[in-house]
């Protein structure tokens, strides 16, 4: 059975100050997260703090927002896996919808930046989603599949199989209305088919695939009651440390069903 996982993705939120004050009331309002996986994306700015924070806790995964494909060099305001490894991180997203949406990222970028982690020994999460005009005029399948197929390209075997893929549909993103679990099933279906299509059953059933679009406490528990989806990317909901850890409970708790 694949571990849940839970990240919190901070955006642009929080200092250094306020992030060492977070993970310090995280751990008091969740001392463990026994049978799941609870990690928390800072910005750069704030990882040597998170870090220092957390010291040798093991029940606390340490991410960044994102990565260059690069490991060093002349690229003005970039950061590299290489930095990113000497930081503590364990996790980075990769393809968040806001770095397409803003930033013009393209799925070609992904792929790169996937290969970045995997290199320098950090766990890529990556993320894809449809817009909403996506979603109405019959494009999902069509759009999920060309950045799965895209950001796994060239990856393959044990690699392939410690990917995390997050399922964010963008106009579930920040706007208070999440898919419901039945809009969001099918399509971490039609994701994990997509890895089965490309590298086998075997690896297809070891990828971990999330479910990230206001997801708060209220509604969580709706969404991991499907045994296809494997844990949530949280954004808003993971600010607040007394918040994320109600979450987090609420996974540890839950149940899927097979139905």
């Amino acid at each position: 059975m694949r571990t849940r996982f839970l990240i919190g993705n901070w955006k642009m939120n929080k200092t250094a100050t306020e992030a060492g004050a977070f993970v310090r009331r995280l751990t008091q309002e969740l001392p463990t997260s026994e049978g799941i996986q609870v990690g928390f994306a800072p910005p750069f700015t704030a990882l040597h703090a998170a870090h220092e924070a957390l010291g040798s806790s093991p029940d606390f995964l340490l991410g960044a927002q994102d990565v260059y494909w690069e490991d060093k060099g002349a690229f003005t305001g970039e950061v590299s896996g290489t930095m990113l490894k000497d930081l503590g991180c364990q996790f980075v997203l990769v393809g968040h919808s806001e770095r397409r949406q803003y930033f013009g990222e393209q799925d070609s970028w992904t792929n790169q930046k996937v290969l970045a982690a995997l290199r320098n020994g950090i766990q890529p999460v990556l993320c894809v989603g449809e817009t909403l005009h996506d979603r109405d005029t019959n494009q999902t399948d069509h759009v999920i599949q060309r950045q799965v197929r895209a950001g796994l390209a060239g990856i393959e075997g044990q690699h392939l199989e410690s990917m995390v893929i997050a399922y964010e549909p963008v106009w579930a993103i920040g706007t208070g209305r999440a898919a419901s679990p039945e809009q969001a099933v099918p399509v971490h279906r039609l994701i994990r088919q997509t890895i089965n299509e490309l590298s086998g059953a075997e690896a297809g059933s070891r990828v971990r695939i999330l479910y990230g679009g206001s997801v708060t406490p209220h509604n969580i528990a709706e969404f991991l009651a499907s045994e296809e989806i494997d844990g949530a990317l949280v954004g808003g909901a993971c600010l607040d440390p007394v918040s994320f850890a109600t979450l987090a409970k609420v996974a540890i708790g839950s149940k899927p069903t097979t139905a």
